[in-house]
């Protein structure tokens, strides 16, 4: 029999759930408590739980309460990327339906209007399964939207990474290397955060998700999933990347940019060349570029220079219920 606890009314200690995280078949660095709990502690009405069988973590959840239009409802946690049921390998399918149910059971004694889980994209998972899905959509639950993240599969042959690209993105590697760019990890977060405002503003009028003190908090906390990657030219920082090691599977590109002054010179290009090959050695197994489709609407552009870099798309999926 299943049972759940809310983690904040538990005696679960934190360190015990980021464990279990670190050893599932599916956690992701967003499902831990130690990156969730840099959000200030009234930002979010956290409703996180664990599930046990026969005394032993079965499962957790991380959630949250919201309002909005009118609707009371519990979401997979507003401050992380992806939710959904975080489960060790040998999950079975009896074990994802009672998930399922308890799931349910819980969001009638929370009296939510609606359910709704973001679970990470398939390849987050070290055996693939679609059991919790299946569970889902004979529980009644329904997409509220399938959107595409752009991946690569870091299975190449070291040296014809680049047979991998199309034509395009070939010539503007090569041009960056001829040119003098040169690929670095760094700490310089201050440059690099000021040339990802201007790019954020001038093709999305948008902020970025994250607050420099924010990204630098999340570094000095996760100093070795988290990494700053530049394309320096003659010093000066012309583009950069920060990617999370989410889990030993997949590392996601987060932010993207570059300096438009720099543009002529392709620094983008090399630095995912070179970011691919060392990850590729780190043993990764997928570069996650991240989605380029928003509720189901492309970015046609975006979408298209990613997959200059060999990257295919695969499902980022929102389910839903209203009870």
């Amino acid at each position: 029999m299943l049972e759940y606890s809310l983690l904040n009314k538990s005696k679960l200690k934190e360190e015990e759930w980021d464990n279990f995280v670190n050893q599932s078949d599916n956690g992701t660095l967003f499902h831990k408590r130690a990156f969730l709990n840099y959000h200030p502690k009234d930002r979010f009405n956290d409703a996180s739980i664990y599930v046990t069988k026969n005394g032993k973590i079965l499962s957790i959840l991380t959630a949250a309460v919201i309002e909005r239009d009118g609707k009371k409802i519990l979401v997979s946690h507003p401050g992380a990327s992806y939710g959904g049921f975080v489960y060790d390998s040998d999950l079975n399918f009896k074990d994802a339906h009672d998930l399922v149910d308890m799931l349910l059971d819980y969001g009638q004694s929370l009296k939510v209007d609606r359910i709704q889980l973001t679970s990470p994209p398939i390849i987050y998972q070290t055996k693939y399964s679609n059991y919790i899905d299946f569970a889902l959509y004979r529980n009644g639950f329904t997409y509220l939207k399938r959107d595409v993240s752009s991946i690569v599969q870091l299975d190449f042959d070291k040296d014809k990474l680049l047979e991998t690209y199309r034509a395009e993105a070939r010539t503007a590697t090569k041009k960056a290397m001829k040119q003098g760019i040169e690929i670095v990890e760094c700490d310089l977060f201050d440059e690099y955060y000021e040339i990802l405002k201007k790019n954020l503003k001038l093709r999305h009028n948008v902020n970025p998700a994250h607050t420099l003190n924010e990204l630098k908090l999340l570094k000095k906390m996760f100093p070795l999933e988290i990494r700053l990657w530049g394309a320096f030219l003659n010093d000066r920082l012309t583009a950069g990347v920060c990617n999370f090691s989410v889990n030993p599977n997949v590392v996601l590109a987060f932010y993207i940019s570059h300096d438009e002054a720099y543009q002529e010179y392709r620094p983008v290009n090399l630095l995912f060349y070179e970011i691919m090959k060392q990850y590729q050695q780190e043993g990764f197994r997928f570069l996650d570029f991240g989605i380029f489709t928003v509720n189901m609407e492309p970015n046609w552009g975006l979408g298209r220079f990613k997959e200059n870099f060999g990257a295919r798309g695969i499902f980022r999926d929102t389910f839903y219920k209203d009870l």
